[in-house]
């Protein structure tokens, strides 16, 4: 991975990510984004939230000049935004897409992953290993010979991750990826993401899923151009008129759980559908 980000005076890992009254908007009078203030750690996973229109994809497309920030200071691996650093900073990220289609440049998978590889003008013995060693990874070394189009949803997601990754990044930014997936992909994607996250990975994932959510360690919620929470998913899945505000519903385990407890069954609220399961069969058992 990536590891230019820097270390403060203390020895402390500075911010991977920072945002300082960050502003954007191609209209002066009507901002999409207004003075967004955060700052991000190395290795965590954070979910970006909101109604549609809020700001989300604007705000991830603000950290590699994607698109131009209106105001405000952007510090990403240690690089403050600038043009002589764009080069810098967009070799720390990189994107998933909603539709991998999208991101697909080769014929093959293989051609497709060493596309972004030529990129970077390694020696064909490095490309070869990061070719192998990622694919081997995400389990798609079966496909090399395949045409984007004979694969399934959660395999194109598992070529686009690959391809992603094999440009080791220290950032991965997902944006809304898991939205065209059926529910055994979205499941598999989750492993993929817990799996970054515990090798130090930083993850941006764009989400609706309330079970993406739940798996994350910090939600950023945005509502009307503004930074409306920096919470813990479980802080937001407990505040109702922010869930209303971001147009989410509680984890089903959660709703189920309530009303369990409305029928007199007593539970505790339940990290996912399994563990809540696990609660309450030895209930049913007894009955």
């Amino acid at each position: 991975m990536n590891e230019s980000y820097k270390e403060t005076e203390t020895g402390e890992e500075a911010a991977v990510i920072s945002l300082e009254g960050v502003a954007f908007g191609y209209d002066p009078e009507h901002p999409i984004l207004q003075n967004i203030t955060l700052s991000i750690p190395k290795g965590q996973w954070v979910s970006v939230v909101g109604p549609n229109g809020s700001g989300k994809s604007t705000l991830v497309k603000l950290l590699n000049d994607l698109l131009p920030k209106s105001a405000g200071e952007i510090i990403v691996c240690g690089h403050r935004l600038e043009e002589a650093n764009i080069g810098a900073i967009r070799g720390c990220i990189g994107m998933v897409f909603q539709n991998p289609d999208n991101q697909f440049i080769g014929a093959t998978v293989e051609e497709d992953i060493l596309f972004g590889l030529e990129g970077l003008c390694l020696s064909y013995t490095e490309m070869d290993e990061r070719l192998k060693f990622y694919t081997e990874k995400l389990g798609i070394g079966h496909l090399l010979s395949k045409h984007p189009g004979e694969l399934s949803g959660g395999q194109k997601q598992r070529v686009a991750i690959a391809s992603i990754l094999a440009m080791k990044p220290g950032i991965v930014i997902f944006d809304e990826a898991s939205s065209m997936l059926d529910e055994g992909s979205r499941d598999e994607l989750l492993d993929i993401l817990r799996g970054l996250r515990d090798e130090g990975y930083t993850i941006l994932m764009i989400t609706h899923d309330a079970d993406e959510i739940l798996a994350s360690d910090r939600v950023l919620a945005l509502h009307g151009g503004t930074l409306a929470a920096d919470v813990l998913p479980e802080e937001l899945f407990q505040d109702q008129e922010l869930l209303t505000k971001c147009h989410l519903r509680e984890p089903y385990p959660w709703r189920l759980a309530r009303e369990l407890e409305r029928l007199g069954i007593q539970v505790d609220v339940p990290a996912s559908e399994k563990e809540l399961i696990d609660t309450i069969w030895p209930y049913n058992y007894s009955k």
